[in-house]
């Protein structure tokens, strides 16, 4: 399993007491395989991602990600296993706003110590997969909200994660694009054994879904 959660309970402070956003949750994502996690705003899909990204420590339960108990880790033994195993696409790009879109994707290579010289012809060709071969060298404010959220994807696949983690990554593209997107995150899933999980409101796509996970008040079944 690329990703293990058991008995995970995550809660926050809520005036007097403590609001709880993951309640208990047990998930196991083996590599090559996708899960979609779905649920109405507020029932905990974002804390799982969070928990499952090293992002947020758990109140209890255990998480294994990448066969490495995250439990006692320090921030920078996080950062280090973010950077080495998981590729995260949030909602927000949080693009750099100096770098072009082919430079994004490239300083995730920098970051990491991977190899620079054949690292700007991977992020070309991320770039054209999901359909920006012609944006590589614009900056984010000459690009739409929609192409942002592209890039944002190309640049988490750049390391080739074991860990994929995707909060609603079609929500801001036509249907067209949402399709060639999960067409990638698909074949990266496959060819890779990458373990993905896609937190969605879409349900059009479910279908290519291995397991859906449905989230409700905190709890996962």
């Amino acid at each position: 399993m690329t990703l293990t959660l058991v008995d995970v309970t995550l809660t926050y402070p809520d005036g007097d007491g403590r609001l709880t956003a993951l309640d208990r949750v047990s998930l196991d994502v083996p590599g090559g395989s996708l899960t979609a996690v779905v649920g109405p705003s507020g029932s905990g899909k974002s804390s799982l991602l969070a928990v499952a990204a090293t992002l947020v420590t758990p109140d209890s339960g255990t998480a294994v990600v990448a066969g490495t108990q995250t439990a006692g880790l320090g921030p920078a033994d996080k950062a280090a296993l973010r950077r080495e195993h998981i590729g995260i696409v949030f909602q927000q790009p949080n693009l750099l706003p100096s770098l072009t879109a082919v430079e994004q994707l490239q300083v995730m290579t920098h970051l990491s110590g991977g190899p620079v010289r054949s690292a700007r012809a991977r992020a070309l060709g991320l770039l054209d997969a999901v359909g920006l071969a012609d944006k590589a060298d614009r900056r984010p404010h000459q690009l739409s909200g929609g192409q942002r959220q592209r890039v944002n994807i190309a640049r988490a696949l750049m390391n080739e994660p074991s860990l994929l983690l995707v909060d609603e990554p079609t929500s801001a593209l036509d249907h067209e694009r949402g399709a060639a997107v999960l067409d990638l995150l698909v074949a990266l899933t496959r060819e890779r054994s990458t373990a993905t999980v896609l937190v969605t409101h879409d349900r059009t796509h479910l279908e290519r879904m291995d397991r859906v996970a449905v989230m409700r008040d905190g709890c996962l079944t």
